[in-house]
């Protein structure tokens, strides 16, 4: 039997309505400091006290570590919220819960004592996705690597690289399916350096850094602060810990996108209920008001795709029962669908405007912002395609999701 968990839990997690009060408490505050953060290239520590200090990094956590412990769909209608204020606010608040939280939940219990000895609120960033690699040594791996879009590294305590696995002479090991073995290692912030390379299009307050380590070529990093990449048999928490980083990041995206998308529409609501030009006031144009609605029906749908999708998984693991792969086919698909809905609407928003948008301002930000999220490796076609797969009944008796698709048994 595990050993109990003994950390620093700090104040007792909040119920989700006392979180929600939170959220709409900070919210005007958040969008008052985003260009601040937007000047910095990271969050300001202003926004990340609040965001930090309302439970946010830390609502996915499991309870025995001090985390609100929240199902997916009610954390999702808080960090779309965040989102909502900045763009980048909510990136790295779905980043933390994501990757965090899933350290939170598989990490062994001896490397969980370790990393949240202060307790949930324990900020975690980097790259999981495999730009390393991980030699086994005795007790752990000597890992080395260059990894990139560390997003929200600048406040972290604790850094998340993902390796690939080699035998002693270099070469990556490959699995029982042919697919080259993957680790999540996790070390402390000390052992690295950034790289001060963020300029981008949007995103820029993500503060998301290429980063290498500080001393010398490898480090080592013991196997109790580790996990597989693909692995889903949670160590602590609720069930909702079995959808590993293949759920918990369909979740961070999705409610990211879900914010995002619903400030641009307000945003060109709101202008079109004020601007005057040669053409009339904006929002008495019929060609206007029809595409508007047109773009608020689709941005809607979308969003009644993704709740619907995670409001059937959340009940499934509230029965008692597992996330099926159509279940996960469905998050993967919202997830994707909401990108390619909010960069339509995106783009109709920015035309639309007539020129609004070409100046730095909240339109441009979230403009650019929601261009830049779309460039993810989440939103590949391949991943798409593999949610075809199941519905088409393709994949064999027992395959399982990974992060990047279904795996054959």
């Amino acid at each position: 039997m595990n050993r109990p968990i003994e950390t620093d839990g700090g104040t007792p997690a909040a119920s989700l309505a006392e979180m929600t009060a939170r959220v709409e408490a900070i919210l005007p505050a958040i969008d008052a400091n985003a260009e601040d953060s937007e000047r910095q290239n990271r969050l300001s520590d202003a926004t990340f006290d609040l965001l930090r200090g309302a439970g946010l990094y830390s609502m996915l956590m499991p309870r025995e570590l001090g985390g609100a412990e929240l199902a997916h769909v009610d954390a999702m209608r808080l960090g779309e919220r965040v989102a909502w204020a900045h763009g980048s606010a909510g990136w790295c608040v779905i980043v933390n819960n994501a990757v965090g939280g899933v350290l939170s939940l598989l990490v062994p219990d001896r490397g969980a004592r370790e990393i949240f000895a202060g307790g949930a609120a324990t900020t975690v960033a980097g790259n999981g996705v495999p730009r390393g690699f991980a030699r086994p040594v005795d007790g752990g791996y000597m890992i080395k690597g260059h990894w990139a879009y560390g997003s929200g590294i600048h406040h972290a305590q604790w850094i998340h690289s993902g390796c690939f696995v080699t035998d002693q002479d270099g070469k990556v090991v490959t699995g029982a399916d042919g697919q080259p073995e993957i680790v999540v290692t996790h070390h402390p912030r000390a052992t690295i350096e950034l790289k001060g390379n963020w300029d981008v299009l949007g995103l820029r307050a993500t503060g998301s850094f290429d980063y290498t380590l500080k001393e010398g070529p490898e480090l080592f990093v013991p196997a109790h602060c580790c996990y597989s990449f693909n692995e889903s048999r949670a160590r602590r928490g609720g069930p909702q810990g079995s959808l590993g980083l293949v759920g918990y990041t369909a979740w961070g995206h999705t409610t990211w996108a879900l914010g995002v998308g619903r400030r641009m529409l307000d945003e060109l609501a709101g202008l079109a209920g004020k601007r005057v030009d040669a053409f009339g006031k904006m929002n008495e144009s019929a060609t206007f008001r029809y595409e508007f609605a047109l773009a608020e029906a689709r941005f809607r749908s979308a969003r009644a795709f993704a709740y619907q999708a995670w409001t059937s998984v959340a009940e499934t693991f509230a029965a008692g029962g597992e996330a099926s792969l159509e279940q996960i086919a469905d998050i993967k698909l919202a997830m994707r669908h909401v990108h390619d809905v909010i960069s339509d609407v995106g783009t109709f928003a920015h035309r639309a405007a007539r020129g609004a948008s070409l100046h730095n301002g909240v339109m441009q930000r979230f403009y650019r912002d929601i261009h830049s999220g779309t460039q993810h490796i989440l939103m590949a076609d391949e991943v798409v395609q593999e949610c075809g797969r199941v519905y088409l009944k393709a994949v064999p008796a027992g395959a399982r999701w990974g992060v990047f698709g279904v795996q054959n048994p």
